[in-house]
């Protein structure tokens, strides 16, 4: 019997391709709203954040625009007053409805930044709040778990940066495969079962990744945790040579993910090589046949250009993430002690 949130993930390629028919049509408004503003601001909490990290990377590695992550608490709590008025906030959030990331994009405004919101709820307090609202197309999510809501809120990215920065429209041809891509990843799980094996017997996992593939490490570590209930760390590649290399050992299984391109390619293969040698089970996603002849368990990624990968290399972790909470007879429909709608502590 089929999860709902195996159901739901099998609904990404429709997803992906109504949200982008929908945001393409904003490109125009988001470059007037965009226009004179020197850089842009995500605000989001857990997987929305994790596709904020996604936009911030595209935004400065390819469109030459500085990007950064600003935290709500700087709003709610420190009610810190700043100048934005050089700025477009982008705040992220699917339901629409974290109170947090609402009192943000206000106090955004009141600080002089152009405002934008990216939501799947059509007339929810972000959307109905902000400047200029992209309401990704993915449907009603009922298992807790963010998948199709995460996946075209990276679209949502795409679209933002594309319009943004005109010259990355030569991407249009690969975002138009997107939908594709994901279909044959779903169509295709190779390697999720020997990925789901690896990790079941796991006594302490890390993830990692580096540039634009950041986000997706993130995003697969937050999965792991929460919905399998395993101790999971995820790392930069950076953060992770620098020092938590020293404890991985045996027993540690090391899921590393990676673009099929890229100047950050040949370094997560050197890395998978090194974990191995440590006596890590090393599980790879993504990347090219170097790197996935360094890893003990290779998952195929997709075949999209680096700056679009992570919109494709999240299915497999969904595919194994949903795989290893059944393998581990729990539920991830419903994770425990988790909910829809994130909620902080009372700022107010």
């Amino acid at each position: 019997m089929s999860t709902q949130m195996a159901v739901e993930v099998a609904e990404q390629p429709a997803a992906v391709r109504r949200t982008l028919r929908a945001l393409t049509a904003l490109r125009p408004a988001i470059r007037e709203l965009a226009a004179g503003r020197r850089q842009v601001l995500f605000a989001a909490r857990g997987s929305s954040d994790n596709a904020a990290v996604y936009g911030r990377y595209l935004l400065e590695t390819h469109a030459g625009v500085l990007g950064a992550l600003i935290s709500p608490s700087v709003a709610t709590h420190y009610r810190a007053r700043l100048d934005l008025s050089d700025a477009v906030v982008v705040c992220v959030s699917q339901s629409g409805s974290t109170r947090e990331i609402v009192d943000t994009q206000a106090w955004a405004r009141e600080c002089g930044a152009a405002t934008v919101a990216v939501t799947n709820v059509d007339g929810s307090p972000l959307a109905v709040e902000a400047d200029l609202a992209l309401v990704t197309q993915a449907g009603p999510e009922l298992a807790v778990p963010a998948t199709k809501t995460y996946l075209t809120q990276l679209v949502a990215m795409a679209v933002l940066g594309t319009a943004i920065a005109p010259s990355l429209e030569d991407l249009d041809e690969e975002l138009a495969r997107v939908a594709d891509e994901v279909e044959r990843l779903i169509g295709d799980p190779g390697g999720v079962g020997a990925a789901v094996e690896a990790l079941r017997d796991a006594a302490y996992t890390v993830v990692s990744g580096r540039g634009l593939m950041m986000g997706t490490a993130l995003e697969t570590a937050l999965k792991l945790e929460e919905t399998c209930l395993r101790p999971v760390r995820g790392y930069s590649y950076a953060d992770l040579r620098h020092g938590p290399i020293s404890v991985v050992t045996s027993g540690v299984t090391a899921v590393l993910v990676a673009a099929p391109d890229g100047p950050l390619l040949a370094p997560l293969a050197g890395l998978a090589d090194d974990l191995a040698g440590r006596g890590a089970t090393v599980v790879g996603i993504g990347g090219d046949a170097r790197f996935g002849a360094a890893c003990a368990v290779h998952v195929p990624g997709p075949e999209l250009p680096e700056a679009l990968a992570p919109l494709g290399a999240i299915v497999p972790a969904q595919l194994v993430v949903e795989g290893l909470a059944r393998k581990l007879g729990l539920d991830p429909d419903n994770p425990r002690g988790l909910a829809k709608v994130t909620a902080t502590d009372p700022h107010s």
